[in-house]
Parts: structure tokens; sequence; C-alpha cells
């Protein structure tokens, strides 16, 4: 018997309303997983060092894993409208913040290894005049609380935080996602779903079938997945969680296509331009 692939991804509604039908066995001659949940700096750290055969990673690891590794062309995160945002205390009346009010501040963001944390840099090399000034990582649920009670300026957010931060009396100074969108006319890239290349071309074309199916899977029966969803979401509002899945499972998770292509290497081209990123070995985007 077959031992099962080692997958690991987060407990977000997105990954769970997308993986549930292949992490239950209901995908046909789908192989069998088994299951780590853990949050994307923690995967990215676990496709750094190699540990698993499939994994849910921010695209920005994508330069330092793609020798091990081969991006699969469905299961991800990608979009229009669903940008990581920048937030602060609300300003006092009558005053605008713009980016150039983080020059020389404390900015909280949940990876240095994010593809938040690349969209936050293109952003302020064009918006915050000298740059921002200490980078602060913390676990993305803490970020809000923390610029909340002034232990940082500002806080770059991802997931259902586009959807709570108001709850905490925050102000959007800026939208990542907008301003990538507007700069480049692409859409967003997020999340990637990578499988090691050493299972073999077969196995990744198989792997890239699965997920395809799973999400499909999960369109025509959204309420399948509901309990699976919701026992991982983290106490999350159920409408929340809607919401969460509605703007993060679109198109590009059943396939990337040529603008899904596009958009990841328009990302880590700019961000090897701005050193952000080892460049690219030729091919590494090739697809599955």
């Amino acid at each position: 018997m077959t031992e099962p692939l080692k997958i690991a991804y987060s407990p977000c509604p997105n990954d769970t309303f997308v993986f549930h039908a292949w992490a239950h066995g209901q995908v046909p001659g789908a192989p069998a997983l088994d299951v780590t949940f853990a949050d994307i700096d923690i995967t990215n750290g676990m496709a750094e060092r190699g540990e698993f055969d499939v994994l849910k990673v921010s695209y920005a690891v994508l330069p330092w894993v793609l020798d091990d590794y081969a991006l699969l062309p469905c299961g991800g995160a990608l979009g229009r409208g669903c940008g990581p945002l920048v937030l602060t205390r609300q300003p006092g009346e009558g005053q605008q913040l713009t980016g150039k009010d983080l020059a020389g501040k404390t900015v909280a963001v949940p990876s240095e290894r994010s593809t938040a944390y690349l969209l936050f840099r293109l952003w302020a090399a064009a918006e915050v005049p000298g740059g921002v000034g200490e980078i602060k990582v913390l676990p993305f649920h803490a970020i809000m609380p923390a610029v909340r009670d002034g232990e940082v300026d500002a806080g770059l957010v991802i997931h259902e935080a586009r959807f709570t931060y108001q709850n905490y009396g925050l102000h959007c100074l800026a939208d990542m996602g907008e301003h990538w969108e507007q700069t480049t006319g692409l859409p967003i890239p997020l999340g990637a779903i990578i499988a090691k290349r050493s299972l073999g071309e077969e196995r990744l074309r198989e792997l890239a079938d699965a997920a395809r199916s799973s999400v499909r899977m999960a369109w025509d029966d959204p309420e399948a997945s509901r309990t699976y969803v919701l026992e991982h979401a983290q106490e999350m509002d159920p409408a929340v969680a809607d919401q969460h899945i509605g703007l993060y499972v679109n198109e590009f998770t059943a396939d990337l296509g040529e603008n899904g292509y596009a958009a990841v290497r328009g990302l880590l081209t700019r961000a090897a331009a701005e050193g952000l990123v080892p460049p690219l070995g030729p091919g590494a985007l090739d697809a599955v």
C-alpha cells in the first residue's frame, strides 16, 4: 500500500474548502493525504527545509524552493480586490494619512518571506519617501491588536482581516492589491501550491488533476465542506468564512492560466529587481 502524501496547508477557510474533498478521500483516483495544518509563515519554512511532499506557501518564497519543488497550476490563491492592507490607528479629525506618514515608522508584518511583504515593499518603494523604519514580524492574528494598542505604528494584514479591521477601530491607509493592480493590470498572486519534483512529472500531473477536481467538487457542493471549514477557522464567524472563500477561491484556483502565470512572473521579477528575492532560473515556473 502506498504511503499517503504528506501535505501542509493553512486552517484558513479557502484552503480547507479547496482541499476538503481530496483530504477526505472523495476525489476518484487521487492519492491519499496525510494533512498537517500550519500558518503560511510556518509552511514557507517547511518548504525551505524540504519537509513535505505538497505545501501551500507564499509565492514570495518560490525563488528559494523551486530547485526542489514545482509550482502546481491550481489550488492556490490569486485574485482581484483581495490584496493585503496597511492599517493604522484612526487619524485625527480632518487629518488625511498617506504613505509619507509611514517614513521611519515601525510596521508589523506577518512574515518577511510572504507575498504580502513583497507587495508592501514594492508599494513602499513608490509611496514612502526614505522608507519605513523597523519591521516587526508578528503572527497575523496579533497584528491588529498591536496596532490598536500602539505597540506598532502600522500593520500589514492578510486573510479575513480585510473584513474585520474596523472592529478594532483601525483605518486602512493603503490597499497593496489595489496598488499592484493599478500599476500592473495583473491579478494579485498570494498563495501557491507546490509539490516535490522528485515525485516525477507523471505524479505531479496527477496531483494537479486531484487539486483541480477537489476545487470543482467544493464548488459543486459548498455545504459538504462546511463543518471542516468551520472546525478549523479559529472561531471565525461563518459569514466571514463565506466572504473569505468567496474572495480567495476563484477561477485562478482552478487554473492559473496565462494571466496567473504572468502575475507570478511579474511579482518575482519586480521583487528581484528591488533585491528582495533571488532571480528565478530559466524554466523555474514551467507548467506541470
